[in-house]
Parts: structure tokens; C-alpha cells; sequence
């Protein structure tokens, strides 16, 4: 059964011709040609998610892990409003996403026909390519064109697109074949890039004795992790990461903020690198933001494929190529060189890490306590999946085991679809994913629970501090009238959500019980598992404050 619309057809034979093999529909009637057409396609997975917003970050998460588009389909109106915060993160997070709404045709807008709006162009801004179809036979060679450019878009600069589908009724006649398409046009456009003289920047590398690499958001690669290794063991070379990076090696500084907390001013300029190379996505460490755009290095060279993020207003080369490969061939051009800069912040790491472990002994039960006991307990080789605000923060201050892979919504920082990403990816991983979150980021997006894909070994962990925690960290908020605006307090509880959604549930209030609890928290079960750990809103802020100051 596949619709009877020629248009629909179109859309989803250009979609199967692209390799796009998940789609997620949410329930409509505008839609149903396409929905009857992706949810009969041999090759295709339909899957459906009735909250559009819930529907889109689900399909994000599905994206990320699969690192190919997935597509999402609505009805016409305000349906597809709501995909833009998915939209916009993925945007900025280089995430492909095929966005197909169906539309009510040109003659019924802006008319008071009922459910419709103007859909054409309408993620401009954050969109990489618009394919705005025509619902007419004449009209196939253009169409057919329109589709080719915006799909290939979608693959080659990986982010998202629209295709606005408009469809006239009857939407439910059927036939019992698809037609046979003519996708001769399709050619692998690739993306044009720079070439740099690699001579240049690498005898600008050799005659530097201070040099840092600082990789932010990145999907686990082993090649990348390879090259860095090399790196590593030149003590000229000072390598950051951070949680999101997803690389791991004793000599990298791991705990950015952990390091840079308390430096004084002499101490800063001695940290200043005269080479910073940056590699991979959005960085989370306020603090070294700060202090590159304070003491910004001579050069800073970001490589990255599709984007020069000019992050700390001093970017002097755009290097657009592979990280991995640019590295290798720095590597080896490199010249031996004398230089204690990456012993001296590794000695200086050292040092917070014996403070650090001696502040967390005998530290009183808190978010920062239950985070420690949280990350420690999380099996190998795990999916761990972190939602935005304080919770990315704390996880930013330990030593993450190197088998986990970790994920967050860094793109637009939002707390919004954090659960519904969570999902997604847990959907299409083989290994058991784990979300932590706020509680103010789980209620938020508590729609994603609506959801039929979520598997049984998903596991959530609330941090429950009873209002959004941060606000009682970050300098501001505490010194106005109006905090109650900020922190949003809240008596609730996940308890009956979970029975509503089913989801086993478990509640703790003190460090016993948390530790006990979590013993078989990750178990096989035939549901999916929330624990909620109610922490002391009171001393949070407080621990916070004097981890910093002893650290």
C-alpha cells in the first residue's frame, strides 16, 4: 500500500535513493500520503512519536549516534514549530536532520483555512538548504531537482533541511506500487575546501615551545585518539578535553575548569599557549573561554571540515580538512624541541587531583557527592547521555572512565529535548545508555516518555535539587528580589510519571541509599528504570563554592 499522490511518492523514493532508513513520523492527516508511503517501505523504518518536539530531538538522538540524516515528518500548521529547538541544535551541533512537513496548498494560506500557516522558509535561519515542492506533474523535473540539492545538502555539510511538501485532498487513496523515479542527477557534491600551506604553520609549530590542543564536543574516533596519543608525548604540547571530547589519556588535562579555578595572574600568562590548535565542537568550560579571549595566543588554528568557530576572536587560520589528518601531517613535519610547559600543568594537575580526592572523602551529601558516586558507578563500555545547566558542569570536575562514551545537547546549550535526545540514541545503541539530568531539564522535556521505541535498559538518574540549582551558583541571581523567577522551585516528584509511562521507579534521599540503590540500578528488567535522587537545596551551592576554593 503506498499513497496515490505522485508528489509523495517522489519525496519518499528520494529519500530511500539517499540511504535515509529511519524516519519518525508524528501523527497527522496532511501527512498521511507520506505517512502511509514511509510506514509500507520495505527498507524503511517508521516509528512513531506524537509530541513534535519530543518526535524531533528523539530523531536527533537517532542522527548522532548513526552519524547519517534522519528524517522527521508532521502535519501542516503549528506542528512544525515545534521542531525548531531540535532544528537549531542540530544546526550547531552538525547533526543531519531531514525535516519533511506536509503543507495545505498555495490557494488555502492565509485564507482562514483552518490548521495553516506560512511554511515555506520558515527555519531560514537555521536551515542549511529549503526545498519548497510544487504539488503539480508539470512540476516533476524541478522537484525532482530540489530534493537531489537539499538531501545532498543534508550529507555533505551534515545539518539540517526542510522540504515543505504541500498536498491538496483526498490524502488517503492508495496504490499497490511506487512509481519508478529518474534520480540521474544525483551526484556526491562534495564540500570545497581551503588548502593551507602546511610548511608554514608547521615551522610555525616547530619554533613554538608552548602549544595547546583543546577538542571539544566529538564523536568517539579511534583514529583521532591515536594521533593524540603521539601528541601526548610531546612536552611542548599541552592537550585539553573535556567531558564531550570523548578521548582519554593520563597526559591530557581533563578537568579544564579543575585547573584553571584558581590561577593568578602571573599563573595565567604562563599558561598561555603560542599555538592553540582547536579541534571537534562547542567547548563547555566558561572559564577557559575566558582566558583565551583575555590572553589570546598568536595563532589559533581551528581544523574542522565545515566550520572555522573563530571561539576566542583571535582565529588566524581556518584549516578545513580532516582533524586526523591535518595531525598527521603536523605530526610529521615536527621538529624536537625543549620546552617543560606540558610537565608543569601536568605537576599542577596532580595536585588538584590529591586536593580533589581529599575534598570528595569527606565531602556532606549534595549534587557534587551524589555526581561522584553517580559517574563511579556506571558500568563499561556504557552510553552515557548528559543534559545541559549544572549537570554537564558537574561532570566536567572527574575523571570519566575512558570506556564510556559521553553525549550533551551542546549545540544551542538548551535543556529542552535533553531526555528525548537521550532516548534516541539509546534506541539505536547496542550498549546500555545512561541519563543524567536536572530535574527542571526532566519535567521540562517529561513528554519523552511518551514514547513506545524507548528500550528496557534505558536508564534515567534525576538529580532532584528542587529548582534550577545553578542559578544558586552562578554570580546574580541570589543578589535580586526575583530569584523564585530564576530557580523556578517545584515540589514535584517523577513517581507518578514513571507509573504513567512504565518506567520502574526509585526514589533516595542520603548517600546510604544511593550507594545501595545503584547496586542494581543497571540490571536487566522488563522496563526501562528512573531514579530520582532528592538533594539538599540548601548546601549545594555552598559545597560548590568551597570545592573551588580548596581544589
Amino acid at each position: 500500500m503506498f499513497p496515490k499522490k505522485e508528489l509523495a511518492q517522489l519525496v519518499i523514493s528520494a529519500c530511500h535513493q539517499f540511504n535515509i532508513d529511519t524516519v519518525v513520523i508524528s501523527p497527522g492527516s496532511r501527512n498521511a500520503p507520506l505517512t502511509i508511503g514511509f510506514s509500507n517501505h520495505p527498507t524503511i523504518e517508521a516509528l512513531s512519536v506524537v509530541d513534535e518536539r519530543c518526535a524531533a530531538f528523539f530523531a536527533m538522538g537517532i542522527a548522532q549516534q548513526k552519524q547519517k540524516p534522519v528524517a522527521i515528518v508532521c502535519s501542516s500548521g503549528s506542528a512544525l514549530l515545534n521542531y525548531y529547538p531540535a532544528i537549531a541544535e542540530a544546526f550547531y551541533s552538525q547533526i543531519p536532520l531531514v525535516i519533511i512537513s506536509a503543507d495545505r496548498p498555495k490557494h488555502l494560506i492565509d485564507i482562514g483555512d483552518g490548521q495553516t500557516i506560512r511554511q515555506e522558509n520558515v527555519f531560514e535561519n537555521h536551515i542549511l538548504s529549503s526545498a519548497n515542492l510544487i504539488e503539480e506533474e508539470s512540476k516533476l523535473k524541478n522537484n525532482t531537482d530540489l530534493l537531489v540539492e537539499t538531501l545532498q545538502t543534508s550529507i555533505n555539510q551534515k545539518g539540517p533541511v526542510h522540504i515543505n511538501v504541500p498536498f491538496d485532498e483526498p490524502l488517503y487513496e492508495t496504490v499497490e506500487e511506487l512509481k519508478v523515479f529518474d534520480f540521474s542527477s544525483v551526484i556526491s557534491r562534495e564540500v570545497e575546501k581551503s588548502h593551507k600551506d602546511y610548511e608554514i604553520l608547521s615551522s610555525i609549530w616547530n619554533y613554538s615551545t608552548k602549544k595547546m590542543i583543546l577538542v571539544g564536543s566529538n564523536f568517539p574516533d579511534v583514529e583521532l585518539q591515536k594521533i593524540l596519543d603521539v601528541y601526548a608525548e610531546d612536552t611542548s604540547v599541552l592537550v585539553l578535553t573535556e567531558t564531550t571530547s570523548n578521548v582519554y589519556h593520563p597526559k591530557f588535562i581533563n578537568s579544564i575548569d579543575k585547573l584553571i579555578s584558581k590561577l593568578t595572574e602571573e599563573e595565567y600568562k604562563k599558561l598561555q599557549p603560542e599555538v592553540l590548535i582547536t579541534l571537534g565542537g562547542m567547548v563547555i568550560s566558561k572559564r577557559i573561554k575566558q582566558f583565551l579571549r583575555k590572553l589570546q595566543p598568536n595563532h589559533h588554528w581551528h581544523v574542522d571540515e565545515l566550520k572555522g568557530m573563530d571561539t576566542y576572536h583571535c582565529l588566524s587560520e581556518f584549516v578545513q580538512t580532516n582533524p586526523v589528518t591535518f595531525l598527521r601531517v603536523l605530526s610529521g613535519k615536527k621538529k624536537d624541541i625543549q620546552s617543560n610547559y606540558q610537565t608543569r600543568w601536568l605537576q599542577e594537575k596532580e595536585l588538584r587531583a590529591i586536593k580533589h580526592e581529599e575534598y570528595l572523602k569527606n565531602c556532606e551529601y549534595s549534587d557534587l557527592k551524589s555526581f561522584e558516586v553517580i559517574l563511579d558507578s556506571i558500568p563499561d563500555n556504557s552510553q552515557v547521555q548528559i543534559s545541559n545547566s549544572s549537570i554537564i558542569r558537574y561532570s566536567q570536575l572527574f575523571d570519566v572512565n575512558a570506556t564510556l562514551q559521553v553525549f550533551c545537547n551542546r549545540g544551542t546549550s538548551g535543556i529542552d529535548g535533553s531526555t528525548s535526545t537521550a532516548i534516541g540514541a539509546a534506541f539505536v545503541s547496542k550498549n546500555q545508555t545512561v541519563f543524567i539530568t536536572g530535574d527542571l531539564s526532566f519535567f521540562y522535556d517529561s513528554n519523552a516518555l511518551w514514547n513506545t521505541n524507548t528500550p528496557k535498559n534505558f536508564r534515567i538518574i534525576i538529580l532532584n535539587n528542587a529548582g534550577g540549582g545553578i542559578f544558586r551558583y552562578i554570580p546574580g541571581p541570589l543578589s535580586t528580589n526575583a530569584t523564585e523567577y530564576f530557580e523556578t522551585p517545584h515540589g514535584l516528584t517523577a513517581e507518578h510519571l514513571s507509573k504513567m509511562y512504565g518506567f520502574e521507579y526509585v526514589q533516595v534521599k542520603d548517600l546510604k541509599s544511593l550507594q545501595n540503590s545503584l547496586i542494581s540500578f543497571y540490571e536487566e528488567s522488563n522496563q526501562p528504570k528512573i531514579m530520582e535522587v532528592f538533594t539538599p537545596k540548601e548546601i549545594n551551592d555552598v559545597v560548590l563554592k568551597n570545592y573551588f576554593k580548596n581544589v
